[in-house]
């Protein structure tokens, strides 16, 4: 736990703040078949309003990584490389504790019906790892950090932009000659995650083995952070804010028209984290950011951003915590009506959506579940407790 530093841009951590408040509450209606348009991910090719929190995020990342490293000259030290190893090996095995945790419960569940003792079901639950997803958001996090620190302090930040560029085209190029547009398991980025990871260990869109966080679509993830860390230098170089603006503006005016305009060879799609896509959701990001900036720090409206921020400066402490409430509110430990049910169940099924309906029932349960995250949030920020993972 730290003390928060002095001086920081407060629109970075409440666009922070928004994005991991936007990630709670698309993880978490009431009901998936019952979610309002707007908060699911597009099935394959486009883009929805719910596509844009986890990329907003990312490219937020690349801007504090460009900061953290700052205070380090950007040199390649000994003690720069284990702290930077340190929070990759830290971030990726939250990620992969949080899906061991959602195993061994399912699992415990799975073995109601065998005759067998407590310990033994017990243990045999959570030594489940036969299933384990290995990659995810938090491991995307992890290894997109670590990649875009390394470029940060051994290669020539004008270099950087160079980089961001081979890789985004290379990756195109894999797409184009690998199926990788195509919605099906032949696509090279599940023939890779099969192959590299397991079929058992992948997440399954609808039935497929498509994993949105696979191996193949983290390179133009890492190119992701990579924006987002240049964008960083045009922050942390430019102290005046009107001018702040101006750069971010026409970043993001450029990135997000290039996105769009490309999008007709090259389709913007999430799940495969296309090259449109990264330009696309770079370049909104930066518009956002821009807007804040003229907001909060220049106009002074920041009444309405106390909320966000203390999303925003707990961001994967609380994400994290968000997690594991979902997956304990999801386990039967309560009886109704003679039937194992769980609070998840309990709070829509038999109170919201009787009430309110399908959708906005749903919609309810994830604001609620969001307001819960935000009470901790509040409590830490009040007492200025600044959780670094």
């Amino acid at each position: 736990m730290t003390e928060k530093p002095s001086g920081r841009l407060l629109a970075l951590d409440v666009l922070r703040g928004i994005t991991i408040a936007g990630m709670i509450l698309v993880n978490n209606s009431g009901s998936g078949s019952t979610t309002y348009a707007p908060l699911k991910h597009e099935i394959w090719h486009g883009l929805t309003p719910t596509d844009l929190v986890f990329p907003f995020f990312m490219f937020i990342m690349g801007i504090s990584t460009y900061i953290s490293l700052r205070k380090f000259n950007f040199e390649l030290t000994t003690p720069t490389l284990f702290k930077i190893i340190k929070r990759t090996i830290i971030i990726f095995l939250i990620g992969v504790g949080l899906s061991w945790f959602s195993i061994s419960f399912s699992t415990y569940r799975s073995l109601q019906a065998e005759d067998i003792g407590f310990l033994e079901r017990f243990f045999k639950a959570i030594s489940n790892f036969e299933h384990i997803r290995i990659l995810g958001v938090m491991q995307r996090l992890a290894l997109t950090y670590c990649v875009a620190s390394i470029v940060a302090i051994t290669v020539k930040h004008k270099y950087i932009p160079h980089i961001i560029a081979v890789t985004l085209i290379g990756y195109f190029l894999l797409l184009l000659f690998g199926n990788g547009f195509e919605r099906s398991e032949q696509n090279i980025i599940s023939i890779v995650d099969q192959a590299v990871l397991g079929i058992d260990h992948m997440y399954k869109d609808s039935g497929l083995a498509l994993d949105p966080e696979g191996l193949l679509s983290t390179i133009p993830a890492i190119a992701h952070v990579l924006i987002g860390f240049c964008c960083g230098a045009v922050l942390m170089t430019i102290k005046d804010n009107q001018q702040r603006i101006t750069q971010l503006f026409i970043i993001g005016t450029i990135l997000a028209f290039a996105g769009f305009l490309l999008s007709y060879g090259c389709p913007i799609n999430k799940k495969i984290w296309s090259p449109t896509f990264v330009l696309a959701t770079c370049g909104l990001a930066s518009l956002l950011l821009a807007l804040l900036i003229w907001i909060i720090d220049i106009k002074g409206y920041k009444r309405w951003s106390v909320f966000f921020e203390s999303f925003g400066v707990n961001p994967l402490f609380i994400y994290v915590l968000a997690g594991v409430i979902a997956i304990l509110a999801g386990q039967p430990f309560f009886t109704y009506e003679n039937e194992l049910i769980s609070a998840k169940k309990i709070i829509y099924s038999v109170v919201l959506q009787p009430s309110f309906g399908d959708y906005f029932g749903s919609l309810l349960y994830a604001i609620l579940f969001v307001s819960i995250c935000w009470l901790v949030g509040n409590i830490l920020y009040k007492k200025k407790i600044y959780i670094k993972i």
